[in-house]
């Protein structure tokens, strides 16, 4: 059984445990690396320029590097909106599902309803006592159940305020609006116990709403 919570002081991911997670931390990877190729040229060129001898300040203009400074950010930005928009339409696809779980945000618990299937519904409150063998703030009375490897349709609603659906280990999040059904594909890679917490100020009680 594979166990991901949050870590004090982590400075990476979780383990991912979907394809859009996996696919969200090869993003972040490449962004971060050419973030740092970006720093690497201004700080080389910064330092040229501090021990130049001006042997060129009386130069006008230079056609070659006025092409290069406009010609390379919209290239670097190619490159990291590519695989941006594959991945944005990679959020939104959903094949087959064979669940469809509604969820609902309250003020200040969750609410599930299994819709293909007569009578499921549960609320889902966070666990209030200093139990030794309960990780605190993070588990909940009624745990939602289900299977992996198979396309699952979550359908997000909200009752009262805007709340925010998040496991980051699957790499989702998704805001839960009055009025407004919003819908995301999960699809597990293998079976396990997964925490996430609402990602949207909603309240005084905002911290205590746990998935």
């Amino acid at each position: 059984l594979f166990l991901e919570i949050m870590n004090w002081m982590k400075l990476s991911f979780q383990n991912s445990n979907s394809h859009l997670m996996e696919q969200l931390i090869f993003f972040h990877d490449h962004t971060i690396f050419i973030i740092i190729m970006i720093m690497t040229t201004i700080t080389y060129m910064m330092l040229f320029i501090m021990n130049n001898k001006f042997i060129n300040i009386k130069i006008s203009e230079n056609q070659m590097i006025e092409f290069i400074w406009t010609a390379t950010p919209p290239i670097i930005l190619i490159f990291i909106a590519m695989p941006s928009l594959h991945l944005l339409y990679l959020m939104d696809e959903i094949k087959c599902p064979i669940l469809t779980i509604k969820i609902f945000g309250h003020q200040w618990f969750w609410s599930y309803e299994y819709s293909d299937f007569s009578n499921i519904e549960f609320e889902s409150y966070m666990i209030n006592n200093s139990n030794k063998e309960n990780f605190r703030l993070i588990e909940v009375d009624n745990k939602t159940i289900i299977p992996f490897k198979f396309n699952i349709r979550l359908l997000i609603s909200s009752d009262d305020v805007i709340h925010s659906w998040t496991i980051p280990s699957l790499g989702i999040k998704i805001d839960a609006i009055p009025g407004r059904m919003n819908q995301i594909n999960l699809f597990m890679n293998r079976p396990g116990m997964y925490f996430g917490q609402s990602s949207e100020i909603c309240g005084v009680n905002h911290s205590f709403i746990p998935i």
